[in-house]
């Protein structure tokens, strides 16, 4: 039974590798979710804008956020493979 991906155990750098990468992954999920945040609610918050338009912006700015967090931490992750490495190191090509 058991360890990743039918390699047995994973070595220490295997699971360092994992923590940083979960850490990259949590760390740019937050900036990046700041940033659209700040971008849609952002002026609602600034500037003094009609009830309705103040909000629908920062309403948006909440839906928005969360999901392009969720989004960019799966997409981080689901890139990750630990242990990969190029076929060919140091080629850019197949025919190179």
């Amino acid at each position: 039974m058991g360890g990743y991906g039918g390699q047995g155990r994973r070595t220490q750098a295997e699971r360092d590798a994992i923590t940083v990468e979960i850490g990259y992954a949590l760390a740019s999920a937050v900036f990046a979710a700041a940033v659209v945040f700040g971008a849609v609610a952002g002026p609602a918050l600034l500037f003094d804008l009609p009830g309705p338009a103040k909000t629908w912006l920062v309403r948006a700015g909440l839906v928005l956020a969360p999901v392009l967090f969720a989004a960019r931490v799966i997409s981080v992750l689901v890139h990750f493979r630990p242990g990969a490495q190029p076929s060919q190191p140091g080629r850019t090509s197949p025919d190179s």
